[in-house]
């Protein structure tokens, strides 16, 4: 009886785990640099800076590791960017 318990609950966790993924926020470039420049200032851990912020600290470093591999590209000379609608 209790593999069918197990078997009914899976589609429940299947529907939780993909209303979650759905409803995720959805951080704008601004909110990304905002945090890891706070991060980078120093005046809190990251770890409470990530709780406060509700993400988790890897994706922290992700955009951290992101936002300064742009900063070295831009340093670098690499002046390249993506067209906006108003160019096209």
């Amino acid at each position: 009886m209790r593999s069918k318990q197990k078997n009914s609950k899976a589609p429940a966790d299947q529907v939780v785990k993909d209303i979650r993924r759905a409803t995720r926020k959805q951080y704008s470039a601004e909110e990304k640099i905002r945090i890891v420049l706070e991060g980078l200032r120093g005046d809190d851990t990251i770890a409470e800076l990530c709780r406060r912020e509700g993400i988790a600290q890897g994706v922290y470093y992700k955009w951290s590791k992101d936002f300064m591999e742009a900063g070295k590209k831009r340093l670098a000379g690499d002046t390249a960017r993506a067209a906006n609608n108003e160019e096209v």
